[in-house]
Parts: structure tokens; sequence; C-alpha cells
């Protein structure tokens, strides 16, 4: 992923600002015959495997022959906008968000001029052109005919993203339902020129019939709109200050936060990401920073080699200790930015608050432009493998504080991400609870306060697995032996679908003299991953053979 090739809009307000590298400049041509459209699947279902790195790590081969199949057949009864959105849906099939509808082209072919947004409480528009003034801020009710909760499963069917997880599917599906053909082709709406949107707001329903936009780049140049932050007396928190800067930081003197954000992997004509982390270090050290967070939650991805003086930074920075480094992620989080996540999240003590990420910490990537022959509709597919950890198969890197956006936030220019780090005290988070754990003597007061953890909704995407595995091993060096099983069993229980656990809890029961539940958990660990080495080891002694 030295240069990353994607259209995500960048922060929840950023309606103007997304990602221009590379594209397809060709017009795409709807007027074929179906023969012609069966010439290009066929062109589509040969090319895909042969470019793709690995098309088939998702879907199984079975399953995109059927599609096609089925597609093919039904080729002559499809409208052109449908024969569009299917050839989209086959590439979403894929489950990687690198490889997706070239998103350039499709903003060709127009924009209804308002910024839709899936937030903590339903989908809201955020913003728009000021003729549709009136129903920003409003909770979408229906689009067209077609009922909110109907359009959203239609339009996340032909949603991209790592092994579709819901923070990709949030994106794409919020760009997606301002794009005429797919809303056409879908048929959620019958032209493609206009659609109804029906919101609830201040206790009422509007209804306006939205235009579609043809020029759409003069739209973005556009700086006339309407937010649903607009009437708030609260002034614009940093996330809102300055979303189309690649990256930029400001002081908090009252709370010593030394606020940093980093919105794209991409060098300034006039300053490089490395002089401006430079000057960013150089500042921390000279000024009584108590907290310093960088905010990554908007950053779509860039150039892979230029986080290497951000992670540096980090690690030698005098903030790298718990509780005074954060890292602010989002859905947003993409490709060189989730790599750069993963690099924090190895070599800091950086606490990350938040939204998960866009993308799984393991990822395809760098992309190529595959153009269909007679159409001329272009997908970008990925040709390289970027991993961290083999046995990492997270499909997001998760907040230690969740703390997402609600439209009440938004409309009140609130920052839930930020104000939990100046509300950060020690001892608040999973981690703490761990650590504290390992000093006690009895166990049952971690277990009491684990499932209380667990069963609290604001907790639901902060993943225990890691640190409750590294607590069981802390016990294991301490000799309690008892006691790691238990938190080994916690995590089995949790976590059902994961074969380290099972080797950890295998291990756990061994040391504890208890062969035959040892080589039970070590056989479910190799069910779940046949290639899990220490598991396949350890049963290979254990058994003899």
């Amino acid at each position: 992923m030295k240069y990353i090739i994607s259209l995500f809009f960048t922060l929840i307000l950023s309606f103007v600002s997304f990602a221009q590298h590379g594209g397809n400049g060709a017009t795409i041509n709807f007027d074929q015959t179906a023969e012609q459209w069966r010439e290009d699947l066929r062109f589509f279902a040969a090319e895909l495997p042969k470019r793709h790195k690995n098309a088939f790590h998702f879907m199984t081969r079975e399953q995109f022959e059927n599609a096609v199949k089925q597609f093919d057949s039904e080729i002559p009864s499809l409208t052109k906008e449908q024969i569009y959105v299917r050839f989209i849906k086959l590439i979403a099939m894929v489950g990687d968000g690198h490889t997706s509808i070239e998103e350039q082209s499709l903003l060709r072919l127009g924009l209804y001029p308002i910024r839709y947004e899936i937030l903590q409480d339903g989908l809201f528009i955020q913003s728009s052109t000021a003729d549709y003034a009136e129903i920003v801020g409003g909770k979408v009710v229906r689009i067209g005919n077609t009922p909110i909760e109907d359009a959203l499963k239609k339009v996340q069917e032909i949603s991209w993203g790592d092994r579709r997880n819901e923070q990709s599917l949030k994106v794409e599906t919020s760009f997606l339902l301002s794009c005429p053909k797919i809303l056409k082709g879908l048929n959620i709406a019958e032209s493609d020129e206009n659609v109804s949107v029906t919101v609830e707001k201040n206790g009422q329903q509007k209804n306006l019939d939205v235009k579609a936009v043809t020029d759409v780049m003069s739209f973005f140049r556009d700086e006339k709109r309407a937010f649903a932050y607009d009437k708030s007396t609260n002034p614009l928190p940093l996330y809102l200050k300055n979303p189309n800067n690649n990256y930029w930081f400001e002081y908090v003197k009252d709370s010593k936060i030394l606020y940093v954000q980093f919105n794209s992997t991409t060098n300034k004509p006039d300053e490089s990401v490395a002089t401006f982390f430079k000057k960013v270090f150089d500042f921390a050290d000279q000024n009584p920073v108590e907290k310093f967070v960088l905010d990554v939650r908007g950053n779509t991805g860039g150039n892979n080699q230029l986080n290497k003086p951000v992670v540096i930074g980090l690690i030698k920075g005098k903030f790298n200790e718990r509780g005074k480094l954060f890292v602010i992620l989002g859905r947003r989080t993409f490709s060189a930015a989730q790599n750069l996540v993963n690099e924090v999240e190895k070599y800091t003590n950086a606490i990350f608050v938040g939204e998960p990420t866009g993308s799984s910490p393991n990822l395809f990537g760098d992309p190529i432009i595959m153009t269909l022959p007679n159409s001329k509709i272009p997908f970008r597919v990925s040709t390289l493998w970027h991993q961290i950890d083999p046995n990492d198969r997270r499909l997001f890197t998760t907040p230690e504080i969740f703390a997402p956006l609600s439209s009440k936030d938004f409309q009140n220019n609130n920052d839930p991400a930020f104000q939990a780090i100046v509300n950060y005290v020690p001892g608040s988070t999973f981690k703490d609870l761990t650590a504290e754990a390992s000093k006690n003597a009895d166990i049952s007061g971690f277990i009491k306060k684990y499932r209380e953890f667990k069963q609290n909704p604001q907790n639901q995407f902060i993943s225990t697995e890691t640190d409750t595995n590294a607590l069981g091993y802390r016990l294991i060096q301490a000799k309690r032996i008892k006691d790691a099983v238990e938190v080994f069993k916690l995590n089995v229980e949790a976590y059902p679908n994961s074969a380290n656990v099972y080797d950890s809890l295998a291990e756990g029961y061994l040391l504890d003299g208890n062969r035959a539940e040892a080589i039970k958990n070590y056989e479910k660990a190799v069910s779940i991953n046949p290639n899990f080495q220490s598991s396949l080891d350890a049963l290979q002694k254990l058994k003899g053979n």
C-alpha cells in the first residue's frame, strides 16, 4: 500500500474531502447490448481472480461462480442501472476494502447534494447545500418510497470492506446513498435525476424532493452548505476545525493537552509528514504537555512509508506512558492509517479511544485499476497482502474507551472521544482492570468485574481477548495456575471462535496436571485453525506421535 486509492469521505462533516490519488477518467458507457454486458461479465469473472492477490480469501470460488452464472442469466431482464449495481455487488463479495468500484467514476455519474451519516442513534443528514437546509439534522425515515431500514439493507449488500466489517459498511453505505445510479439500480428510487427524502425533525416529518448534481467537482468546490451543528451555541470541537488539512496541531492550554489531527498520510507540497511531526514532538518536549492526542479517526490512508517518523517519535516521546498517550480511532481509519495504528498498538503505551477502525489489522492493498472492455466500468483490485500478525483475525482495531458520536453530539458540537480523554483517570479501562487483578490475591473480584464489564452495552466493541490472555500468563508466572485457568475460561466463553484462547486454556490445564482437558482444548484449537502450530506441537508431544 505505498499509495492508496480510496474515496472514503474523511470526517463526519467533510463532504468535500476525498482521496484523489489516481483514478480512471473514461466515461462509463451504459448503452450496451445484452451480449456486450455478458462479454464484460466474462472478462470480469476471468480477470478478477488473476489480478487479485487472493480473491477467494472471504468468499469461495463456488459462491463467486454461482453469482456470476445467475447474473449472466438475468442480464436480458435487467436495466442498465441494475446491471451496474450487480457488478458492484460482485466486487463487494471479495470482502476487501481496497477492492471496489472506482469511486470517482461513480461520482462522475452524479450525486445528491446531501451528506448522510450512520450515527449511534440512526441515519441522519449531516449536511447539504442550502436548498435542502430544512432537512439537515433530521433522522432519515424514508428514501423514495423505501423505508430506511430496507434501503440500508439493500445498499449494504453492495458495500465493500475488509471481510465486510460493519465499520466499513457504515462508511460506504453513507456514501452510496447519495449516488443516483445506485438508488435507481437498487429500486430505492424510480429516477436518477431526483429522489424524495423524508426525515423526522423536531417531532415532525419533513419531505423534500432532492435533485441530483451533475457537475460534481463544482459542487465539491461550493462552500455554501448547511450543517447540522449550525445552530449550536457551543464552540466548534477540535476535530471539526480543520478536517481538510492533512495534518495540524493545537495546544489546549487549560488541560495541557497537545492535540494532533492526522487526516491523510500524504506529504503536503510545502511540508512533509516527517517535518511536521518533528515540529510536533519538539513542541511537546518544550511545553508542559500532560496528554498527547493523535487523532486518526478521519485518516483514510496514503503512503505507508511516511508512518516511520510518526511511530519513532511516539515511541521516544516523554509522553509514551499509559494515561499520557492517546489515539482517537474511527470507522474511516483505513489502509496506511490502519498500519500506523498497528505499529502504535505494538510498540507504544497508547490508549485507543473512539470507534473501531474501518479496516482489519491484516489487510489486502496496493490496488490496480481493472476496466471492463465494453462499458468501461473501472474497479480497484488489490494486489498485495499486508500482514502484521498471522494469528490476528480481528475485523478491526477496537478502542479501549468506546466513545461513539450520536446525532445530539454532532448537532451540539460535542466530541465524546476527546471528552473521554479529558476525563480519563487511571484504573478506568479494561487493561487497567487486568493490571489490578494480577496484584490481588483473590481472582474472584476480577471475575465479577469482568462480567459486569462485558454486560455493559457501552463496551460492546471493546475486545478483551488479548488483555485477558495476558493476565492469565502473568498469573502463571506468579505460580497461580488455578487462577490462570479460571481467567482463560473467561476468554473461551467470550471468544469461542478463537484458536488462541483454547491453546492458552490447554496450557493452563497442562500446568495444573489435567492432561485430559489439555488435550481436549488443544484439539479444539486445531479444529478452529488446523495450522495453529503451538497446539499441533503440544498434541504431538502429549499423544506421542
